[in-house]
């Protein structure tokens, strides 16, 4: 009866819509239309930049154009002398000519600041042997810090379940405004599901923008909502990386899981053209590698990211499969911390010495009231999770000492 309820809570949240095989039927006000470029004749920067890291001395710095473009990077140590020149990824030898602009600056020196200035030229014709370049814009100077991963201390915020609503984004970061943080998580559902561009863009890309993400990376892996619609298969082509990872930042050892679709593969409304089963099985025997590398076991703490929780989620088919899969290997692997979402119900449930030898704290949303952002600061001694709401006031917080 629980479960039932509380899959009932998590089916039943979005206001005045109609939900039609399981998938949410927005109003007609709230249904994204055409491809936003489609409203620019002129040659522009619709969005950016925007910056994702894995923490590796390197960052990804992404924009979009409102034109197909030949673009780079400028950027140097010092605002005044942008002296270095980085474009994006070349395959089979031929650099990018398009609107979706992904830059990585590798080699980066360790804690310093960087300042970066973007540039776009746009391509007007492009003929076998002949291409006629337009005009050449840029946008501002930016600038980043390169974290040092051998720091002693990490802190991070993280928000899921967002449904787009993008106002939410500003609304519960200015819960932490003043504080300096490592990195943004997204933990998947940020979206109902995928319609095109214009939606990416005003419903997340630019609100980050405008908050944080020039200068601050955000790390982000899809909900089971991010699987759904016409655009799912556009969408990881906006984001440097959205699937599963993981990378050491200070004392931390961070595991990201994409949980996939909570629904079965066989399931109408994918019509025989989805198959996460075998992409989750994939992750569990990548996991199981990675509970035995050296990076993971020296840690002083291992968390796992993921937006279907391995256990409290309900009994529909993705939720289980998670539970089957994952569950034993992360208590094999002494993971410290599991951080998901998902249920849009917060809730800490402390280690279960006969299930999950973790906690597992799971963030709330996307409504008023139930909206919640989660505080995660680490040291080589312990990690402090907050979780408050989006009145600001504390709802949880939980305490890892190290083993």
């Amino acid at each position: 009866m629980k479960e039932n309820l509380l899959k009932g809570n998590r089916r039943n949240f979005l206001k005045g819509g109609l939900v039609l095989g399981g998938l949410a039927v927005l109003k007609p006000e709230q249904v994204i239309s055409s491809p936003l470029n489609d409203r620019y004749e002129d040659f522009r920067i619709i969005t950016g930049p925007y910056l994702q890291t894995n923490f590796g001395n390197s960052i990804s710095i992404l924009w979009i154009t409102s034109k197909d473009s030949s673009s780079w990077v400028e950027y140097g140590e010092s605002p005044d002398q942008l002296d270095k020149k980085a474009y994006g990824k070349s395959d089979l030898g031929l650099k990018p000519a398009g609107r979706l602009n992904c830059v990585k600056l590798e080699r980066l020196k360790t804690g310093v600041t960087y300042h970066y200035k973007i540039v776009s030229k746009e391509i007007k014709d492009f003929q076998p042997y002949k291409l006629t370049y337009g005009d050449t814009i840029s946008g501002n100077i930016e600038s980043f810090l390169n974290a040092d991963v051998a720091k002693d201390e990490v802190s991070f915020v993280m928000l899921n379940d967002i449904h787009d609503r993008p106002k939410s984004i500003a609304h519960l970061l200015d819960l932490d405004k003043g504080n300096k943080r490592d990195f943004i998580f997204f933990n998947g559902d940020i979206f109902d599901y995928q319609t095109d561009e214009r939606q990416i863009i005003e419903h997340m890309l630019q609100p980050c923008v405008d908050y944080f993400a020039k200068s601050t990376p955000f790390i982000y892996v899809r909900g089971n909502h991010e699987t759904r619609g016409k655009f799912a298969r556009d969408f990881a082509d906006y984001y440097d990386h959205v699937g599963y990872t993981a990378f050491t930042l200070g004392p931390v050892r961070f595991v990201i899981l994409d949980s996939g679709e909570d629904k079965l593969d066989s399931h109408p409304v994918y019509a025989g053209i989805v198959d996460f089963d075998r992409y989750r099985e994939e992750q569990a025997a990548w996991l199981e590698n990675e509970i035995n590398r050296k990076e993971f076991k020296k840690a002083a703490f291992r968390v796992v990211l993921m937006h279907i929780p391995p256990r409290y989620s309900g009994d529909e088919h993705g939720a289980v499969h998670c539970t089957e899969l994952f569950e034993p290997i992360m208590n094999r692997g002494k993971v410290d911390l599991v951080l998901s979402g998902h249920t849009h119900r917060y809730k800490i449930h402390p280690p279960d010495k006969k299930l999950n030898n973790y906690p597992i704290i799971i963030g709330g949303g996307p409504r008023d009231g139930s909206r919640t952002l989660t505080k995660i600061n680490a040291t080589n001694k312990q990690i402090q999770v907050s979780m408050v709401d989006d009145s600001g006031k504390e709802v949880g917080n939980y305490l890892v000492e190290k083993r």
